[in-house]
């Protein structure tokens, strides 16, 4: 076969994120600390051609959503094949995330020029999993992370590398400080030989969030009044238990601008249902004027803290996540 003839080279295969537990952060020179970015986990491949996939946490594609990323792809990883793990994040005017700008990015399956230019997104790599064909992941964390840092700066800024610090020079407490200073969702601290786990949640990684989240699946909405008239007022959440059972973790009515109302009435459009989807029976105040969905539309919520009852206190609506598939929509094990 001529070279004329010979097929692209092909996009390497996405790799399941690898995820983190909760807790404090742990101390010692056998971890490092990087600050957590709030934005979409994405799994970003280059072929050696250039083409370039991006890829949800749940396996969607996102190359159409974020046209500018699959064309810095190719610009620090010219004529290379690789693999990343990173984010996608919109900065907002102070240089921090901005959670709510994504959002806007992220309902547009194709953007035009103007929202592109608008809301521009950076892709902050914070892993290195293949590289010209040989895989990484068996490699300890800090052997992965002094490849990504090898590689050329992205001349367009859309790919960036956010620094890591080393447990031995750094004290997670005061990064935490200065993440919680600068708008920033949190810190990971990764143990330095760690290997990369696929679709693990594994205890060598762990996340200390600023902000109390948790992902909760819609199974009913009640409908507003005023001027949200004709539209949601709040949504019914849950979450689900070890045994698969939706169980009601609250009622979710603020949050909401204009634009996400509007994303909310076209995501629930075609999933009515005639009852409740979830496991218990729910507060009269909740189901007289319920609307029932089915089970499929995955969201963010901040909140402050649980009750005795086992209810969000204080949730707040951050956004939908349809990168997300609904069964991972966990109950914590002790949430209260």
């Amino acid at each position: 076969m001529t070279k004329e003839t010979e097929p692209p080279p092909a996009v390497p295969d996405a790799v399941a994120p690898m995820l983190a537990v909760d807790g404090r952060p742990p101390t010692g020179a056998r971890w490092a600390y990087e600050w957590k970015w709030d934005g979409y986990r994405c799994c970003l491949r280059v072929a050696a051609d250039g083409q370039t996939r991006l890829t949800s946490r749940n396996g969607n594609d996102l190359t159409p959503t974020y046209p500018e990323l699959a064309q810095a792809g190719p610009g620090p990883l010219a004529g290379r094949s690789a693999v990343l793990d990173g984010e996608i994040v919109a900065l907002g005017p102070g240089g921090g995330p901005d959670f709510g700008r994504l959002q806007r990015r992220h309902q547009r399956r194709h953007p035009g020029r103007a929202l592109l230019a608008e809301v521009p997104v950076v892709f902050f790599a914070f892993d290195l999993l293949m590289l010209d064909g040989e895989r990484l992941l068996d490699l300890p964390y800090r052997r992965r992370r002094a490849a990504l840092e090898a590689l050329p700066t992205d001349p367009s800024g859309r790919i960036a590398v956010p620094p890591s610090h080393p447990g031995a020079e750094a004290d997670p407490e005061a990064l935490l400080r200065v993440a919680e200073a600068h708008g920033l969702e949190g810190l990971m601290a990764k143990r330095l030989d760690s290997p990369y786990q696929p679709g693990r949640r594994s205890p060598r990684w762990v996340k200390t969030p600023l902000v109390r989240t948790i992902e909760v699946v819609v199974g009913g909405w009640q409908p507003g009044s005023g001027h949200r008239a004709g539209t949601v007022g709040s949504l019914l959440v849950g979450a689900f238990d070890e045994d698969g059972r939706l169980r009601y973790v609250g009622h979710v009515g603020s949050g909401f601008s204009e634009a996400v109302l509007a994303d909310l009435d076209l995501r629930l459009a075609g999933l009515s249902r005639a009852d409740s989807p979830f496991a218990e029976r729910l507060p009269t105040a909740r189901t007289r004027v319920a609307r029932w969905v089915e089970p499929r539309l995955v969201g963010e919520v901040a909140f402050r803290a649980w009750t005795r009852e086992g209810r969000l206190r204080q949730p707040s609506w951050r956004g939908a996540r349809p990168d997300r598939d609904p069964a991972a929509a966990r109950l914590p094990d002790r949430p209260y």
